[in-house]
């Protein structure tokens, strides 16, 4: 019986992967992130495009032109989750690129069970453990019995990290400390080889002001390369997927302002380092073998000396300054000190540990911190968020908030500066922000490329959301735990 029944066991074993082994897939997935790219920015730097870059996106691809992030607050670490989770931050619960976590602030992906590889920093102490769900690469891991690889690179510990997902063989990003890509023990126990023989061979440009300048960019996408050969990604027919973000784009905005002069040359690097990487793609991997998407994480709004010199409405919101002021006016009210713990970026949090401790009513309390700040001129709504449907917001902001709060990491109460208004950090600051849920901050560009994608453009609403969910579903692997995106019709 046993004779019988080994060899009818193999048998279905093997018909079984080799099943599995005939569904048509890419050979590589890329999924390539430009860190505060506005989508306009495909048409204002259009005649400083080379011919193999995004004019080659955009002249053989299929594009999204109309593609909304559809919760608030639109940062970095919340829009890196939901590209490749396909869900936001009320669910994945990147609520930010710092939040609350168990009664303490903390970054994204800031993990003190690790340590740093290749660096003795504390920014070696990084993994994915703080994100709630599986992301694309998750997905194709589990769908090849974990033989897809999976690697992430950027300059950014969050942008490397979370693309990547939980499974990943490995995610490197830059160490101000040390000058080079560092990884964490949550990979591995030591840097591979072909990521210490790139610190090597770059340590100049490496030690260059890698954030505002272009070099950031050529670095960013040099190692996105080596992994790419030295990985042997894409190398056979089981799916390999890369994640690449590109943060130069972000730091130097942050610094000179969206369209500044200054941004030229590094969106012009990037188009160059496009076409460079499609040049070895193609190579490599072989044209029409791989399936690749460039998107952004969130846009970014014009500065005020921008838009004042245009006589375009413009503001600036100074949030510590109305985390500070709205104490004043509730310990006048209450009695009490401190009863806002602290606030990041546009949400605020209640000292509940004062508040129990001094008996004040919580609700009354949230309820004049929302009136004070929403008093406020450059203020338009202040809400609080478990009682967002009792306020006069339009219901699509209004989702907006629900979707990017998550109730054990958020803070209670969240403002909405007046439209044109942006965070900052002093008056003689020039540089851009994000943030709100405004056009500028949540228009984004997503082009998909490469394996069984049409030439064609739509203006149809699309969401960050379906980005993981067309993806997936193209590759015939199961979408996110946690997805709520839609895939995308190819017309």
């Amino acid at each position: 019986m046993k004779r019988i029944f080994l060899p009818l066991l193999t048998l279905l074993v093997a018909g079984v992967f080799c099943a599995h082994a005939q569904v048509a897939r890419p050979r590589l997935v890329v999924g390539i992130v430009v860190d505060q790219m506005r989508w306009d920015y495909l048409y204002q730097y259009e005649n400083k495009w080379g011919a193999d870059g995004f004019k080659r996106l955009l002249g053989e691809g299929y594009s999204c032109a109309n593609t909304m992030i559809d919760y608030v607050p639109t940062i970095t670490a919340c829009g890196h989750a939901s590209i490749f989770t396909g869900t936001t931050p009320a669910i994945h619960g990147i609520a930010g690129n710092s939040y609350v976590l168990n009664g303490h602030s903390t970054s994204s992906v800031k993990d003190t069970t690790v340590v740093g590889v290749g660096t003795q920093s504390s920014k070696g102490q990084r993994s994915p453990r703080n994100l709630l769900v599986t992301t694309i690469g998750d997905q194709m891991k589990l769908a090849t019995y974990n033989k897809t690889k999976v690697i992430g690179v950027s300059l950014k510990d969050r942008a490397a990290i979370l693309p990547a997902g939980h499974g990943a063989d490995g995610a490197y990003w830059y160490d101000d400390d040390t000058h080079q890509f560092i990884t964490s023990t949550y990979y591995r126990k030591d840097l591979p080889k072909w990521v210490k023989d790139f610190n090597k061979s770059n340590k100049k440009n490496l030690a260059k002001n890698v954030w505002n300048d272009r070099v950031g960019v050529t670095m960013t996408f040099g190692l996105a390369e080596a992994a790419l050969k030295t990985e042997k990604l894409g190398a056979d027919d089981v799916p390999d997927f890369l994640t690449i973000s590109i943060s130069t784009t972000d730091a130097a905005a942050h610094t000179y302002g969206a369209m500044a002069d200054e941004m030229l040359p590094i969106y012009v690097q990037l188009d160059a380092e496009l076409a460079s990487l499609f040049k070895m793609l193609d190579k490599e991997v072989g044209r029409g073998q791989y399936l690749l998407f460039l998107t952004a994480d969130h846009g970014g709004t014009y500065s005020e000396p921008h838009m004042r010199a245009r006589h375009m409405p413009s503001g600036r919101i100074y949030t510590q300054d109305i985390c500070v002021e709205t104490n004043r006016r509730l310990r006048q009210q209450f009695g009490v000190d401190s009863l806002l713990k602290r606030q990041m970026g546009y949400t605020f949090y209640l000292n509940n540990e004062v508040i129990e401790k001094s008996g004040v009513d919580r609700e009354a309390v949230k309820a004049a911190a929302v009136k004070i700040m929403g008093d406020r001129p450059e203020v338009m709504w202040a809400v609080d968020v478990e009682r967002v449907n009792e306020a006069s917001v339009p219901q699509e902001i209004r989702e907006r908030i629900i979707k990017g709060y998550h109730r054990k990491r958020s803070g209670e109460i969240f403002v909405l500066p007046v439209t044109g208004t942006y965070s900052s950090g002093s008056v003689d600051d020039r540089g851009s922000n994000h943030g709100t849920w405004n056009q500028s901050d949540s228009h984004i560009p997503l082009l998909f490329y490469g394996w069984n994608v049409p030439h064609g453009e739509t203006v149809a609403l699309t969401h960050m959301t379906d980005i993981a969910a067309t993806v997936c579903a193209m590759m015939h692997v199961q979408a996110p735990d946690g997805c709520l995106g839609q895939p995308i019709l190819f017309k």
